[in-house]
């Protein structure tokens, strides 16, 4: 096997070791949030909380979302910068700025080596009604196609990525 052959297929391991790992790590998230019962209102909370501290520091927010690939829905990793939150009739939608960290087709990328996407998410609550009728709360995008159930980190933020916004 040529060298160069033997690096690509260890990038490609890696990117799938990455992969079973953020599959993991949303599942589990969404299992946790779900059981403790975070209704869309507390989580509007929080989501204004972050575009405060974006404002204020220029705070991302480590965020896992997954994205439909055919039949599949893989685990995609980024960093958030909410910009404003809005609410009105019912619905709250966010505005933020998305910085893509990892998806299986490009593997691990650097803040910054792909475009900065502009993205609006909504918050809502869903029924559950294979939990006996139970609500949890979903964030999803509403923009763009085949992004959901973002879940973003309050307590995984970082303030050096600011250079990245293109707007």
């Amino acid at each position: 096997m040529a060298s160069q052959e033997m690096i690509n297929e260890y990038r490609r391991w890696r990117a799938f070791q990455r992969q079973a790992q953020l599959d993991t790590e949303h599942r589990a998230a969404r299992r946790k949030l779900d059981e403790s019962r975070v209704s869309a209102t507390r989580m509007t909370e929080a989501y204004r909380s972050m575009a405060e501290k974006g404002a204020e520091e220029g705070a991302f927010y480590r965020t896992l979302y997954l994205r439909s690939h055919d039949d599949a829905a893989l685990a995609c990793e980024g960093w958030l910068f909410v910009r404003r939150v809005l609410s009105e009739g019912g619905s709250t939608r966010v505005r933020a700025t998305l910085l893509e960290t990892f998806r299986l087709a490009n593997g691990q990328l650097e803040p910054g080596k792909t475009p900065a996407e502009k993205v609006t998410l909504e918050i809502y609550d869903q029924l559950l009604v294979d939990k006996g009728m139970a609500t949890a709360v979903r964030v999803d995008r509403v923009d763009g196609d085949r992004q959901v159930q973002f879940l973003t980190f309050s307590d995984q933020a970082r303030g050096d990525l600011r250079q990245h916004l293109n707007y």
